[in-house]
């Protein structure tokens, strides 16, 4: 079965103030988070790569990341663009991006096939991708997806507050709940959030999601919906938590979260990079990645 790997890079990137932290050089090669996302997704066997990407990057974006991922998988291209939005909406004075599902929604004409969708600056760990992956090629119904449930205290920076979905699953392990949460730190005992204190233990989602080609319609309809009320709010975005959330509520789908142990590194802050190249030489160092940079042998 044909699946993709749906790569959101078009993010603006505003707390990591020195160049563009999706292009951040990490690997013996110079690979990026996203390349290690896509080892780590062609291991587990998908066979398409769809990045999601602004226009002022995608030149150098192809220089860099893009000529290395074409020697190993078909590789497409998408740009997420304010003005792609239906009539007779238009973007006025918006200047920020609409969100993370509007930006899956611009690659509706790449994807015809199942397909895990994932932020360009995380690392998830290899077992997240085998665990949706085998999902996706033998869940039988149209109208089931899957997530990557994360335990929250292997998701925490050192370096400033995340945000993060946190979700509420039921005794047969499907998504009932999720609220973005937004402050969330460790101090000296607990993790906090603006809130008060979390449970270490919470399953939260990082935005790695298992989809059926099915949800691009579900994307289409409810952007519309997202239009109506906040085309004119400069700041609004139209996110995918928030819609998944609002179909779970409408039983429209079902969502199987999927337990992970993986620690989940990324780049949020500038401060952030050291501590993740060291965890990945630590990696590499153990045996893990060692044929980043052979690429033929990953090619499907």
């Amino acid at each position: 079965m044909n699946t993709s790997l749906v790569i959101m890079a078009a993010g603006l990137g505003s707390r990591y103030k020195d160049g563009i932290k999706q292009l951040a050089a990490f690997g013996p090669n110079g690979e990026t988070l996203m390349e290690y996302s896509i080892y780590d997704a062609l291991k587990a066997g998908f066979n398409k790569v769809v990045f999601i990407l602004r226009e002022d990057i995608l030149e150098e974006f192809k220089k860099t990341i893009g000529k290395r991922v074409e020697e190993q998988v078909k590789t497409e291209y998408v740009i997420q663009s304010i003005d792609d939005i239906p009539a007779p909406y238009q973007a006025g004075n918006r200047t920020k991006p609409w969100g993370t599902a509007h930006a899956i929604l611009t690659a509706k004409d790449k994807i015809d096939e199942p397909f895990c969708v994932i932020n360009a600056d995380d690392y998830y760990g290899k077992n997240s991708f085998k665990l949706v992956y085998d999902f996706l090629v033998n869940n039988q119904d149209d109208f089931e997806y899957c997530m990557a449930g994360y335990i929250l205290k292997n998701t925490i920076s050192n370096n400033g507050s995340v945000k993060r979905g946190i979700c509420q699953v039921d005794q047969n392990g499907y998504l009932v709940d999720i609220k973005e949460t937004f402050g969330i730190e460790r101090d000296k005992e607990n993790i906090i959030s603006s809130n008060g204190i979390l449970d270490e233990n919470a399953k939260v989602s990082l935005n790695i999601w298992g989809f059926k080609p099915n949800v691009l319609t579900f994307l289409e309809d409810g952007f519309v919906d997202f239009l109506r009320e906040n085309v004119d709010y400069l700041d609004g975005e139209y996110l995918l938590p928030i819609v998944i959330d609002d179909l779970l509520k409408k039983q429209k789908i079902k969502i199987k979260v999927l337990d992970t142990n993986d620690h989940w590194f990324g780049i949020t802050y500038k401060e952030d990079y050291e501590e993740v190249k060291k965890a990945l030489d630590e990696l590499y160092q153990k045996g893990e990645y060692q044929d980043m940079g052979k690429v033929k042998q990953l090619k499907k």
